[in-house]
């Protein structure tokens, strides 16, 4: 009898993976079974997916919760539906939707449908991923248009420091101990240096 296998996949470290958690373990996968990757789904160069492939075998079964958690580019969710259930014969159960199971769809006709879900779903993650990215372009180009600082805030420099540039630029002060007092880097003091001759002009 094979075995059975989970696999979780969030966008970033921040997100949490629980919703899947509970549903593959309500499934009854085993703890040491269950994979997560904290990594888009654009393609599947992640590492938990590759490890939890690399031990699949003919016979068993990979439980994802939905279709986008498998992957979000319709191209490459074909080919590893392909290659696991093809090129390894292990068999996959999309648990929020019952047609994708291909445990239950061995006849063509049930192959045919999956086949028609699968590729329906994949469109559907891929174009969602897209929006998603066209969403977060047009949210940035808003919040610039409106003068918002997008990024790590900047770095506030000592009342001194202009102080500090003219004893360094006179050579009575070491530029290491410009950099060690204000907590920068050789970069960002140069870049400092730049801005305040321009703000000059």
């Amino acid at each position: 009898m094979g075995k059975s296998y989970g696999y979780m996949r969030v966008s970033t470290a921040e997100q949490n993976e629980d919703r899947q958690l509970r549903a593959l373990t309500e499934a009854g996968i085993e703890e040491r079974r269950l994979y997560c990757d904290k990594l888009s789904g654009k393609d599947f160069n992640r590492p938990q997916y590759q490890k939890m492939v690399r031990r699949l075998r003919e016979g068993d079964t990979l439980y994802v919760l939905s279709i986008d958690r498998l992957g979000r580019n319709y191209g490459e969710i074909q080919e590893a539906w392909r290659h696991l259930t093809k090129d390894i014969g292990a068999d996959i159960c999309v648990l929020d939707m019952p047609l994708l199971d291909t445990r239950t769809s061995k006849d063509l006709m049930g192959a045919f449908i999956a086949d028609l879900v699968l590729q329906i779903l994949s469109f559907v993650a891929q174009n969602e991923r897209e929006n998603i990215r066209k969403r977060q372009a047009e949210g940035i180009a808003a919040a610039r248009a409106r003068g918002v600082h997008l990024g790590r805030p900047a770095r506030q420099m000592p009342e001194n420091f202009g102080e500090m540039v003219t004893r360094w630029e006179s050579g009575d002060l070491a530029l290491e101990k410009v950099l060690t007092a204000c907590g920068i880097s050789r970069a960002t003091f140069f870049r400092r240096v730049k801005e305040g001759r321009r703000g000059e002009r």
